[in-house]
């Protein structure tokens, strides 16, 4: 089968990832072997490439999201047949522990994020590849796959993050920030859905403008220096109930300081840097509630999925690169000219 390998690290994906030929996985009793009509890209690819920061198995396959049909079934599998249409639930966890028994299997000391960190040659940028079938969910018909791939961990992300961490409540103003990237798409519709006012930030016009059409009532320009004031004059200065927050460092401090009394802040990330500064004043005089978020549940995805066939989630799809060029989507995202999510398909060179 065609796959796009990489056997050292680089600064520069065009110099190691290479489209091989490789022998197709063989799956264990639990496993399910999938074709790969879609995958999508994620930033961790990149980390994967440059090994930072942390190295990975190699040679690597890297892709944590994969939508295709199930060619093959492990004996012990009974939840999936050949010729089912499916989608990847990339959060690999022991199944076992307290925590994973509890649902936060999120929080499994031993979960491995799937096409990142897994390996040797185990990951959704390959004809075909395998997964446990607890890390599955069916796709209706009306789903596409470049759908299905584009949403699924984005998708589960931000509803972990909006529904699982903060408790959106219809009626609220919720702050989604970036929200072009792949999460924040999603997070200003899963916001909508819960009735709530969405205000929105993105890096320049273009991005503004699909803000809007995602369905942001208000949008910002978060790269310029009045954007928080801009913020708070859209509340009426009463500040807002909950951030959607990965940005990090730049922005942080000023997130603290619009949210309401008893406001939340749920984060996943920190592209422009972890090392953020916090005035602990806001944080105890206004009963704040700071909150950490990382993936999500496979029932989470599944709720994702379902709204998804109902057209009330729809991801942005930047566009779709036939597997041959797909080295040029991990350019395109180090030189940040996507917007929304990018998809390529290895079952199409």
């Amino acid at each position: 089968m065609k796959a796009a390998v990489f056997r050292e690290h680089s600064k520069d994906p065009r110099q190691v990832v290479k489209i091989e030929d490789i022998d197709v996985p063989k799956i264990k009793n639990n496993e399910v072997l999938i074709k790969v009509e879609a995958a999508a890209y994620n930033y961790n690819d990149l980390w994967a490439i440059w090994g930072e920061p942390i190295k990975v198995p190699m040679p690597h396959i890297s892709g944590s999201d994969a939508a295709g049909v199930v060619v093959e079934v492990g004996e012990d599998v009974t939840m999936f047949k050949k010729g089912d249409r499916v989608v990847s639930h990339s959060n690999l966890s022991c199944r076992k522990c307290d925590l994973c028994i509890s649902g936060r299997e999120y929080d499994c000391n031993d979960r491995l994020v799937w096409g990142f960190q897994t390996g040797p040659l185990d990951g959704a940028y390959a004809e075909y590849t395998k997964l446990p079938e607890v890390n599955l969910v069916k796709l209706p018909d009306n789903v596409s796959f470049v759908d299905a791939a584009a949403v699924s961990m984005v998708g589960m992300t931000s509803w972990h993050m909006l529904v699982g961490r903060a408790k959106i409540q219809p009626g609220q103003t919720v702050l989604i920030m970036g929200g072009t990237s792949g999460v924040g798409s999603i997070g200003i519709q899963i916001a909508k859905l819960f009735n709530c006012t969405v205000i929105a930030t993105a890096g320049n016009a273009e991005k503004m403008e699909v803000c809007k059409k995602l369905g942001a009532d208000y949008v910002v320009n978060h790269r310029e220096p009045d954007w928080a004031k801009k913020v708070r004059e859209y509340t009426n200065k009463q500040g807002v109930d909950v951030i959607f927050e990965h940005i990090g460092k730049t922005v942080f401090m000023d997130e603290v300081k619009l949210l309401k009394m008893g406001g939340t802040l749920v984060t996943t990330g920190a592209t422009t840097g972890y090392d953020s500064s916090l005035d602990l004043r806001y944080l105890f005089f206004k009963g704040l509630n700071l909150l950490g978020s990382t993936q999500g549940t496979r029932a989470e995805l599944s709720e994702v999925i379902y709204w998804v066939s109902k057209g009330k989630i729809k991801p942005y799809v930047h566009d779709v690169l036939p597997f041959s060029r797909m080295v040029e989507g991990h350019v395109m995202m180090m030189e940040n000219k996507i917007i929304g999510k990018l998809v390529t398909t290895p079952s199409k060179l």
